[in-house]
């Protein structure tokens, strides 16, 4: 059974009711789980994990209001799905783009995508919005919650995908759009230090590492089509790709890129921000300005990535959970194994210099006997086997000699 805890925006389990009756500091009794003891390990995991979600969430809604007059700041997935599609709102997109590209950018269209519209698709936890400006090239804004394994592939798609639906059959190469595929991601997307990366197409020599150019007569064929500005290198003609690493970012901003970083991250902006864009974003962005319908759908929004944290979360818990238990298992085993192999090579080792001592011993005895029955006496048995007398006598009366 499911319960909804309305003033925490918290979905879980029935049996977790009585987690959360008490306060986040104190060590919850075993006892409570009375009536589901084999399940308090699980829950006590689980509950940890929605209260630093929950916790998380109090911090940002908190810092928000200190730094918009009272009022909350829309999460920018949502305001790019919802409301920045709207002419009066480019302006906040176009602030986000000058930045980035370093150049300024005027929107005049933004096209229809199919993870924008407003059905059970949202449940994939991602946004994305295709624009076009002044100089007819492409941008694809793409922002994405959840971690997934094969994302560079999904970049090479939708740059792909986009180019070809904006060329007509049987036109010339050349009316070929230029793109931008600019990703903003919440996990940990490779290997790399820096949380803004930038990729492009060039051709190296393989022999002396020279970089192939275009000719000035290119240069003038690209730039006459129309469609294109600035084509100075090759590179000039391939999409480019920006990565944004928002969970790697230090919450230090040094320039403009990192004011919008900051905000992407921490869903606040700091009153000296002045990076463009940001300022539009205060003034239209606001919860206090959404109309109630759109209120409760931005609710469900966020009700609905909680979710799904928790639920990654959750399955990222039992996985670990599951592969130690594994892991134990098979070093258990591993380890007997080797253990058994050891002890058999200390077991032989030890047994052959038992079985020389022991036989040594007995190549000693039968000398004594043989000696004595050839009419040696004891003196010269004892010289022969360097036995002492004493040990000589012995065997003798253990023989009855």
């Amino acid at each position: 059974m499911i319960l909804y805890l309305r003033d925490c925006d918290i979905c879980f389990d029935l049996p977790l009711l009585a987690l959360y009756l008490f306060p986040a500091s104190q060590v919850l009794p075993f006892d409570t789980f009375f009536f589901f003891p084999k399940l308090f390990f699980h829950f006590q995991q689980k509950l940890l994990i929605l209260r630093k979600n929950y916790s998380n969430n109090m911090k940002t809604k908190s810092k928000s209001k200190s730094n918009t007059g009272g009022s909350t700041l829309i999460r920018f997935d949502w305001a790019m799905k919802r409301l920045l599609r709207q002419k009066a709102n480019y302006t906040v997109l176009e602030g986000l783009l000058t930045v980035l590209l370093k150049e300024e950018v005027k929107i005049i269209n933004i096209k229809e995508s199919e993870s924008n519209k407003a059905d059970a698709a949202d449940k994939y936890n991602r946004v994305d919005i295709l624009v076009e400006n002044t100089f007819g090239e492409l941008i694809i804004i793409e922002m994405q919650n959840s971690d997934e394994v094969d994302y560079f592939l999904r970049m090479l798609y939708a740059v792909s995908k986009t180019t070809v639906e904006h060329i007509m059959a049987g036109e010339p190469y050349s009316k070929l759009r230029k793109i931008y595929h600019i990703n903003i991601v919440y996990f940990k997307l490779g290997q790399g230090k820096d949380y803004v990366y930038r990729g492009g197409t060039e051709f190296r020599g393989i022999h002396l590492n020279d970089l192939l150019y275009l000719t000035d007569d290119q240069k003038t064929f690209f730039e006459a089509g129309g469609n294109r500005k600035n084509v100075k290198d090759v590179k000039d003609l391939y999409p480019e790709y920006y990565i944004l690493c928002i969970a790697d970012f230090d919450d230090v901003a040094k320039d403009s890129l990192d004011e919008w970083i900051y905000y992407l991250k921490n869903n606040e902006i700091p009153d000296e921000y002045t990076a463009p864009g940001l300022k539009e974003v205060k003034q239209q962005l606001q919860y206090d300005k959404l109309s109630e319908q759109d209120k409760i759908d931005y609710d469900h929004h966020l009700k609905q990535n909680l979710f799904e944290r928790n639920v990654l979360n959750t399955s990222f818990m039992k996985g670990e959970n599951k592969g130690l238990k594994k892991g134990e298992a098979i070093g258990l085993k591993k380890g007997l194994k080797k253990g058994l192999k050891k002890g058999e090579a200390i077991g032989l080792e030890k047994g052959l210099e038992k079985g020389k001592a022991i036989g040594l011993e007995k190549g000693l005895e039968n000398s004594v006997l043989n000696g004595r029955r050839a009419g040696y006496s004891i003196e010269i048995i004892s010289t022969i086997t360097g036995l002492s007398p004493e040990q000589i006598t012995e065997i003798l009366k253990r023989h009855n000699l």
